[in-house]
């Protein structure tokens, strides 16, 4: 790679987000109330268990249209360098979307580095993925969902696990699970190379991360997937590595897999996943794009 990877000073301002975004506590405290709001307000099925591990629930927001047969179903998953933020703070993603006719599901993992009696790391999370998705699978016909019709998307951290996704063999994962079960998926400011975050000191301390891990759980270092379609977004405003990062995935399956690798203008690393609630936006669009595909 042709970019200081052994520079930790600037690897970390390349990866700080939250620095990069002075206010972004002000996103963080918007979202939870917002989400408070909307599950206070909305039908939601919530804490729902997808496995018995710690972390393992989500939220299910069905569709606020009752007629017409079982409908496109949204999973998201949150960010926060997979050790922070909440399902919670997130529910403010599912109206626009409920609205318009689909189906949310808002899923919760376990945080890095989880305690010293159960360590977590980014593979753990991403096997709780699969678990999570093997339960719409069998269970979101009885919210109104189409388990034939599951588009995956997420960001940041949840970019990266919307994206490897893809690369699961469903058929192994669980019974009675098809191939392709998720079929298309949207990586918003996604890290889709691990290797820079195994040399950021701020993210390794917590992460753990090793050699064989950045192998396994970097999309853009895996096969493209026989089936689906993946849309890529960041925010152009983001720093030069995020724009890199996003790009990664055209470059590595390309342009058939990922027709849509894109940085919106005008918008930063917390900024973007308002833009993903936004009816009108290009983002937004893009979701929906997904889901009707």
């Amino acid at each position: 790679m042709t970019l200081p990877l052994y520079d930790p000073a600037w690897l970390e301002r390349m990866y700080n987000n939250r620095a990069l975004v002075p206010d972004h506590m002000d996103y963080f405290e918007r979202w939870a109330r917002d989400s408070a709001q909307v599950r206070a307000n909305i039908p939601c099925a919530l804490d729902v268990a997808y496995g018995t591990g710690v972390g393992e629930t989500l939220d299910v927001f069905p569709s606020a249209r009752t007629t017409g047969g079982p409908v496109p179903v949204l999973v998201f998953i949150h960010g926060g360098y997979w050790r922070s933020l909440d399902k919670s703070d997130h529910s403010f993603i599912a109206p626009p979307f409920t609205q318009a006719g689909f189906c949310v599901v808002v899923v919760n993992y376990a945080l890095c580095p989880g305690t010293p009696d159960a360590p977590v790391n980014i593979p753990h999370i991403a096997r709780q993925m699969e678990k999570a998705l093997g339960w719409v699978w069998h269970q979101i016909a009885a919210h109104g969902g189409d388990p034939r019709r599951i588009t995956v998307a997420g960001h940041s951290a949840g970019g990266q696990l919307a994206a490897l996704l893809l690369t699961s063999v469903w058929p192994l994962i669980g019974k009675g699970l098809p191939d392709g079960l998720v079929r298309n998926a949207l990586s918003i400011s996604g890290v889709h190379d691990l290797e820079p975050i195994m040399h950021t000191p701020m993210y390794q301390s917590v992460l753990h991360l090793t050699e064989q891990q950045v192998l396994q759980c970097s999309p853009a270092r895996l096969l493209e997937p026989p089936t689906g379609t993946l849309y890529c977004a960041v925010g152009a405003d983001e720093s030069p590595e995020f724009l890199r990062q996003n790009q990664l995935m055209q470059d590595a399956w390309g342009s058939h897999f990922v027709p849509r690798s894109v940085a919106l203008p005008g918008l930063n690393h917390f900024s973007i996943v308002d833009a993903l609630a936004k009816p009108g936006h290009d983002l937004h669009h893009m979701a929906q794009n997904l889901l009707r595909a």
